[in-house]
């Protein structure tokens, strides 16, 4: 399933995830999915592996981002890459957004 190819950011409801954190899955199709997740302050993306490879762009706000033990700290406009299978993880150091991009899309987060 796809779907359509243009995104509607108000058509999408938010997820709930708990602890500070919550996800919109704007789009995806068979190649790729595009994620927006919002973190309160302090809020954190614990470290975690996946086999998808993932890039991200800081849309608002700071975080501490760490992959495979390197930390940088990112702002609006920064991003970055994480290969398949990186240990990566996130802390909001205020409140911030990061858009997501997957390939493949994250099966897991459909189901």
């Amino acid at each position: 399933m796809s779907t359509d190819v243009f995104v509607i950011d108000g058509a999408v409801e938010w997820q709930d995830l708990g602890a500070g954190v919550r996800r919109k899955i704007l789009g995806h199709n068979d190649a790729m999915m595009m994620v927006r997740v919002e973190f309160e302050t302090g809020a954190i993306g614990p470290q975690h592996r996946h086999p998808h490879v993932q890039c991200a762009v800081v849309e608002k706000g700071s975080f501490d981002v760490t992959i495979e033990g390197r930390t940088q700290r990112l702002g609006t406009g920064d991003g970055y890459m994480v290969p398949s299978n990186a240990l990566h993880g996130v802390v909001a150091l205020e409140p911030g957004v990061l858009l997501d991009i997957f390939t493949p899309p994250r099966e897991d987060f459909l189901a």
